[in-house]
């Protein structure tokens, strides 16, 4: 070994830079230990060793050397570690006289922390826009915590009919929020301090939905209580009744609904007495009542009884503005429900954005909840989301036609659900210009791109 070798051996050995030198084949000349620890690989003397032999066994995933050797100049790329490791990675190629590569030097930089904190800085990023509509609201410069234009003026609307008692129906897909939006109303008006009585129409039998609605006295039917019931209409006395899928309402007791609207006053099943009621009716449908009176199914005067302030709700997807603020919101109030303190990784906070929730603000919770209750890590990557949100990131048709193709197809759950993953694959590499990158948008490691690219024999990138 030379004069010169020995010093060079030793600047590499003693420098704090993480340095790998290489001839023009691959085969590693120099190296320090430093490198190969930020790899998380086993300690040898990896002097002699061909980077292609170790990026085939993933301790190079890939190899910034053989990414040199390939295109002939400098090169920086990201890398991943069998234990998570983010890795930067730069290299140099040094050329001959002739223009031929004859070393090529590799500086890694491990990244993890940085990425680690880029993360949280995203997520506190979200958080601080949450928290600054949140105090702007209290501060009266807006009306409401929703950024939708739509929603804001929803919000405007109940403040400003919230202390009459005109009746306000309210239409709109299912989950769209009509529960929350009357408990709103009813928090804004003078009657906050009394019940708010929410009633599901369509989870009430009917042979049990006029002794619910109205009560009965005692004796009144076999199995009766001995003291008689209030009725749901007599508990909202004073406060505020909500009948939610009031489409569901049979016939004959749209009739006696209507009565007591215009009478405020009812009777007891079995009883002769009449009871003085005085309530604020607020009504939900995701049906067209319209449409069911055409059809005989709705009485018409009860629908203009209802319909003195009409309100549609739109679905999430047409309000987009107010998805992200309603992921922080239900994250947020999750992991205080739980006591957790999971995080969306910001390529699954990017698909959730994307996707077109056709179960509105109630799939959406669920899902957050499903999340934080099932992940094992604290960072929720997008390979905890369900194929169903994953197959319709994007919202391109042909994809989503395609998937049901595929179920249509095929009922055998492993081969549909490798089909939408080759799918998957093939997407990230028309997006993607690098394994690593491949491995960022799917939510994956690089080794397990990799794994899938040679499984449904993908060209690698």
């Amino acid at each position: 070994m030379s004069i010169a070798d020995i010093i060079l051996e030793q600047i590499i050995q003693t420098s704090n830079n993480n340095i790998t030198i290489t001839d023009e084949k691959g085969i590693i000349l120099y190296t320090n230990n430093d490198h190969w620890s930020i790899y998380d690989a086993e300690p040898k003397n990896y002097i002699g060793e061909s980077v292609f032999k170790l990026q085939e066994q993933g301790v190079l995933t890939p190899s910034i050397t053989a990414a040199v050797l390939d295109k002939k100049h400098p090169t920086k790329i990201m890398q991943h570690t069998k234990r998570g490791k983010i890795i930067m990675s730069t290299a140099y190629p040094i050329f001959d006289k002739s223009g031929g590569i004859i070393r090529v030097i590799s500086y890694a930089i491990d990244q993890t922390e940085i990425s680690n904190l880029q993360d949280q800085y995203e997520q506190l990023e979200r958080k601080l826009k949450g928290y600054q509509t949140e105090v702007e609201e209290l501060r009266g410069k807006k009306e409401t915590h929703y950024r939708s234009k739509e929603m804001q003026q929803i919000l405007k609307t109940l403040q400003r009919v919230a202390n009459a008692d005109a009746t306000v129906l309210m239409t709109g897909e299912s989950g769209v929020g009509k529960s929350m939006l009357a408990r709103n109303l009813h928090t804004y008006g003078n009657r906050q301090k009394e019940p708010f009585i929410e009633v599901n129409c369509s989870t009430i039998p009917i042979n049990l939905f006029e002794s619910e609605m109205f009560g009965y006295e005692s004796g009144s039917f076999t199995g009766a209580q001995k003291n008689g019931k209030q009725g749901l209409i007599e508990q909202a006395h004073n406060g505020t009744l909500f009948l939610d899928e009031i489409g569901e309402l049979p016939l004959a007791m749209q009739a006696k609904l209507l009565k007591v609207l215009q009478e405020k006053k009812f009777m007891r099943i079995g009883g002769n007495e009449e009871h003085c009621v005085d309530f604020r009716l607020v009504a939900a449908t995701n049906k067209d009542l319209e449409k069911m009176v055409q059809k005989g199914e709705f009485r018409l005067d009860l629908y203009y009884r209802l319909n003195v302030i009409p309100i549609h709700i739109p679905s999430l997807r047409d309000r987009k503005e107010d998805i992200s603020l309603l992921i922080n919101h239900y994250v947020e109030l999750i992991n205080r429900k739980y006591k957790t303190t999971k995080k969306l990784h910001s390529s699954t906070y990017e698909i959730l954005l994307k996707y077109r929730w056709p179960g509105n603000v109630r799939e959406l919770e669920n899902l957050i909840e499903r999340l934080i209750l099932t992940s094992e890590e604290a960072i929720i990557w997008p390979n905890s989301l369900p194929s169903s949100i994953l197959g319709q990131e994007t919202i391109n048709g042909e994809e989503v036609s395609l998937i049901e193709q595929f179920v249509i197809e095929d009922h055998n759950l492993k081969d549909v659900m490798e089909r939408v993953e080759k799918l998957m694959i093939s997407k990230a590499q028309k997006h993607c210009k690098s394994t690593y990158e491949m491995a960022e948008y799917l939510g994956i490691s690089q080794p397990s791109v990799v794994r899938k690219l040679k499984k449904y024999k993908e060209p690698m990138q």
